[in-house]
């Protein structure tokens, strides 16, 4: 269950940083309102997902699902630069939470 909650917390966290552009500096009210509730929301289910997973693979895998959906929704909705470095960097993000994941098992 604990992987359950850091994925949901990273999928909040990618909702709260493209709130957080969507806010302009939380400038427009309902967008900023959301990123907060966002943010919060992830928070607590990382802060469930502790419970039971070592720290520094939690906050990994937590920053690296937020980073990736960050990323693919930056290129997605906010047309942002697509290289092959960078799907190779996003390939090697997988790699790593991949990693992580099998080992902790």
């Amino acid at each position: 269950m604990e992987w359950i909650y850091l994925l949901i917390a990273g999928l909040l966290e990618v909702t709260w940083a493209i709130g957080l552009k969507y806010s302009h500096g939380f400038s427009i009210i309902i967008p900023s309102i959301l990123t907060v509730i966002g943010m919060i929301a992830s928070f607590y289910f990382l802060g469930l997902a502790l419970r039971h997973l070592p720290l520094g693979t939690a906050y990994a895998v937590w920053t690296g699902i937020g980073t990736i959906g960050t990323v693919i929704l930056g290129i997605i909705l906010f047309k942002e630069p697509v290289s092959a470095v960078r799907i190779m960097c996003i390939c090697l993000i997988v790699s790593g939470i991949t990693g992580l994941k099998l080992i902790s098992v």
